[in-house]
């Protein structure tokens, strides 16, 4: 300061000139601050936010690790700067489930800049991030945020090395922390001592430790080497040697820190025991000097010789490994570190002849990490032509993995050199088994294997007998790969003769003439084995296939029969994506979030039109530019939703995306199709008589906890009060549309879901006649359990006669009078038929011998007498006649004359 000039630092100290560095987190440095809160927005949840408290960035020796709760946990540094100059530092960042933010404010409270705030996760380790300050107060924050709400807790990002400059220029040098050495005057920096050397503070080079101790890189002092156990040393195999065997190597773990010399140590044990070399894998001949060698193509070979295809076959191209005796060129092996996260130069799998397990690494915590490279795939043309099962390969190995404590396997998948994926995590001890994952992006791919003995941060080898042992790996369809059996293909004429050509979409080969042969109607094809007839599957019931043969779906049309009718459906107005999220749910934290549905039910030709997405660290990128996002296309697909109003965000937050339902099954009303149930009791009874039309579908992704994929059923119920598309509604009883983490239950209440109008849903009204119009009408009936279809006839109207009113009179009288005189009639007959009987007995008196009249003893009916008695007639009469004669033969003096006949038979005399 006295002279103003500038003087280099001496050794064994050093200066950032105008800027500070901080790389030291034992403890939290001086001028930082942490501190946590819930995501919520609103100051509502007291006591959500009291569970945070504890969720801040923690200093770890060599680096400050973020929270991995739902909690927002905030690094903060403020610095005034006397000019411009910039902020640097290292972070490792391997988990897309953490939102990481990075931005600096100025004394306004606003952001410098907006590009540099969303940090990308890192693709190999650590990785350098630098941001421009301006002069002036400065405020440096550093942000996490976890969102797996339903899975693992995710990997902590760690900070490390925050350098910052265009501070005030330093007056004085620093000296060198323990572990780290200057040797140079004016240095920068101090370099680390290497392994088995240490250094004090200030020191300008590193001393070599005593035989009898060791130390790890960047120590401060030395430690005395344990006795050298069987956990020390592993076992490998060499390559083959020119008369075909291999031997036997052991080693001893590398960093070696035991002692052989003391007391109750082992000896590595002797090597060089040979054996014969195991075979060369599938698809490889076995060379001159015991090397394997690929076989050419079109040909193929167990692992002993090659053999050229039959006619009328191929090459069934990929690779499989079963055979361990040197690692395949295309795949590569290392160890990243479980305590500073930095690939070593270490090998971290072994191979042992029939299978290939995890070696022993610097620490029970690293990560021995096996990584198999792809260039690419090359599908049959019928699986290409495919745009809605875009499955392009497989991959499917064998493993094994033998624990005593918390250790972890992890497979990862990687796309065009992008960070590896975790798609599964076995945890502990799993028996010999087999997983296979369908491929469905034709690019350059890695396959990763990951084990980690113990998640324990201590460092050591106390598990060094918990392996993970991996027998097999086998992946079709490989570019450039090796065939390990050929294939039947079709065969196409030329003029050197048949070749092999590929069959089009929706054609299976005919193994005995080689010839394409399409597939009957409603049938999809196996792409991978498209052979004979029985590749061509039927499609479930109210479902068809596709014009290429590849999936079956339904065209939002269903028929259902009854002994009294066919009721017909029509599902056009569901056919659109729709949505739906569940009740809220909370975290232990408070952090509210939604289980959010998307689902297509029918039409489209079966495309899949239900996308979820994985936004997470992409949420910066504008819509529709987000060409990174992790996404799930599907029928059915679920996403974990924390909405904007929550988070602070622009949009919401939508991550750990999954697919439920990849292909259609079938249509019906029965409750159970293909082994999936969907349960009656899940949801209220319709009440209409209408069954419910019900969709089943099964996803692709096999997991531990549903091995046979999930599955998902979508109860589509009448409901005229519903207009369409309706509403959709979860089990009351299961929470997240599930039961068991692996069956899907849906209810679709929808006008559109009732039958079609047929006549038997109307009837006719007719009206009277009225002006001699007669109206018919047609009515819907009640209740209207149908839509769309027929729609009501018109009303028809059709001309009648009518009857003038005094008409009508006259005509009643008429009728009334002609029942009165038949009355009449019937009462005279009857009197006529008493007058007769008395007339009757006059004319037998009349009979006697002396023609004399006997004196009449009554002229009326005698009591006891009955009119009904026989009747004797002297003729046959008419009822015309008799009513005649009643007129007509009454004498004028007012007596009846009758007609009597006399005993002798002689003409008759009226009296």
């Amino acid at each position: 300061m006295k002279d103003q000039s500038c003087k280099p630092c001496a050794e064994g100290r050093y200066s950032l000139g105008t800027g500070i560095r901080f790389d030291e987190w034992d403890e939290l440095p001086h001028g930082f601050a942490s501190f946590s809160a819930n995501m919520e927005t609103d100051n509502s949840a007291t006591a959500s936010t009291e569970n945070c408290t504890s969720s801040k960035w923690v200093p770890r020796g060599d680096y400050i690790a973020s929270n991995t709760d739902e909690c927002t946990a905030t690094l903060m540094y403020a610095v005034n700067l006397k000019q411009s100059g910039t902020v640097n530092f290292e972070y490792y960042y391997p988990d897309s489930s953490i939102i990481f933010e990075f931005f600096v404010q100025n004394d306004q409270c606003q952001p410098s800049t907006d590009d540099y705030r969303w940090m990308r996760t890192t693709e190999k380790g650590w990785e350098f991030h630098s941001v421009e300050l301006n002069r002036g107060n400065n405020v440096l924050y550093w942000r996490t945020t976890a969102f797996s709400v339903w899975s693992r807790a995710p990997k902590p990002v760690l900070v490390r090395n925050i350098a910052i400059t265009g501070v005030a220029y330093t007056s004085e040098c620093f000296p060198c922390k323990p572990g780290t050495h200057a040797a140079k005057q004016g240095s920068s920096f101090c370099k680390l001592c290497p392994a088995n050397t240490y250094s004090n503070k200030g020191e300008t080079s590193c001393h070599q430790c005593d035989p009898d101790k060791y130390s790890e890189k960047g120590s401060s002092s030395c430690k005395v080497r344990p006795a050298c156990t069987d956990k020390d040393y592993f076992y490998t195999h060499t390559a083959c040697d020119a008369n075909g065997e291999t031997q036997l190597m052991y080693k001893w773990a590398q960093p070696k820190i035991c002692s052989e010399d003391l007391e109750g140590a082992v000896k590595l044990p002797a090597s060089g025991v040979k054996t014969r070399c195991p075979p060369c894998n599938p698809g490889f001949f076995k060379t001159s000097n015991s090397t394997c060698e690929p076989c050419p193509y079109g040909s193929y070979s167990n692992g002993s010789d090659c053999a050229h295809c039959p006619a009328g076959t191929e090459p069934a191209v990929g690779f499989e490994y079963k055979w361990w005796n040197t690692l395949p060129t295309n795949m590569e092996t290392t160890v990243l570190s479980g305590v500073n996260f930095e690939y070593k130069g270490m090998t971290g799998w072994e191979v042992a002849g029939d299978h290939i397990y995890s070696a022993v690494g610097a620490s029970d915590n690293d990560f021995m990490i096996l990584t198999l490279a792809v260039p690419g795939f090359r599908p049959p043309q019928s699986m290409t032509a495919d745009t809605e099962n875009k499955e392009v390969a497989r991959i499917t190995f064998v493993f094994e993995t033998i624990c005593s404590v918390n250790c972890e396997l992890y497979f990862m998948v990687g796309v065009n050199s992008r960070t590896n994926t975790p798609v599964e995590t076995w945890k502990g001890s799993k028996g010999k088994q087999s997983y296979t994952r369908s491929i469905e992006n034709n690019a350059t791919m890695s396959f990763t294997w990951a084990f980690q003995r113990t998640t324990f941060l201590e460092t050591g080898r106390k598990y060094t007998s918990d392996v993970a042992k991996i027998y097999s790996i086998n992946i079709t369809n490989v570019m450039d790969g090796v065939a390990s059996f050929c294939r039947p293909c079709a065969l196409e004429a030329s003029d050197t003769g048949s070749s092999c050509t590929s069959c089009s979409a929706g054609y299976y080969i005919d193994r005995d003439s080689g010839t394409c042969r399409p597939c009957l109607p409603n049938t999809v094809l196996k792409a991978h084995q498209p052979y004979g007839s029985q590749a061509c599957v039927p499609c479930g019931p109210g479902t068809k296939s596709n014009k290429i043969h590849s999936l079956c779906y339904n065209d939002c049309t269903f028929s259902r029969n009854t002994p009294a009718r066919t009721f017909n459906y029509n599902f056009s107005a569901l056919a659109s994506t729709v949505t739906h999220a569940g009740g809220p749910s909370f975290t232990s934290k408070g952090l509210k979030y939604f289980h959010h549905f998307t689902l297509s039910l029918c039409g489209n030709q079966g495309k899949k039109m239900s996308v979820c997405t994985d936004n997470v660290t992409d949420i910066r990128i504008p819509e529709g530019e987000s060409g990174f996002s992790k996404s799930v296309t599907a029928y059915v697909c679920q996403a974990v939703i924390i909405p904007s109003e929550v988070t602070g965000y622009k949009a919401e937050v939508s991550s750990q995306p999954v697919s439920l339902a990849d292909r259609l099954i079938g249509v019906t009303t029965d409750m159970t199709l293909d082994g999936i149930t969907s349960p009656a009791e899940l949801f209220r009874p319709e009440s209409l008589g209408i069954p419910d039309v019900i969709f089943f579908y099964r996803s692709n992704d096999v997991t531990q906890s549903c091995t046979s994929g999930r599955s998902t059923t979508i109860r589509v119920r009448c409901n005229p009060q519903k207009a369409a598309p309706g509403r959709l509604s979860l089990p009351g009883s299961c929470s997240g549309g599930t039961c068991d983490g692996c069956s899907f239950h849906f209810l679709w209440e929808s006008v559109a879901a009732c039958p079609l109008c047929s006549v038997a849903d109307y009837h006719a009204i007719v009206s009277s006649c009225v002006a001699g119009i007669q109206k018919t009408t047609y009515v819907w009936r009640e209740p209207k359990l149908c839509s769309g279809g027929l729609s009501l006839p018109e009303q028809r109207v059709t001309i009648c006669k009518t009857i003038a009113f005094w008409l009508k009179v006259g005509i009643s009288a008429g009728i009334c009078m002609a029942v009165v005189l038949a009355v009449l009639t019937c009462y005279f007959w009857k009197k006529n038929q008493k007058l007769e009987y008395k007339y009757s007995k006059l004319v037998m008196n009349a009979t006697l011998k002396d023609c004399d009249l006997p004196a009449a003893d009554s002229c009326a009916i005698m009591e006891g007498e009955d009119v009904e008695d026989d009747l004797i007639f002297t003729s046959k009469k008419s009822l015309f006649g008799k009513i005649k004669s009643l007129t007509s033969k009454r004498t004028p003096d007012g007596f009846d004359s009758v007609p009597l006949k006399t005993s002798s038979g002689g003409p008759d005399v009226d009296l």
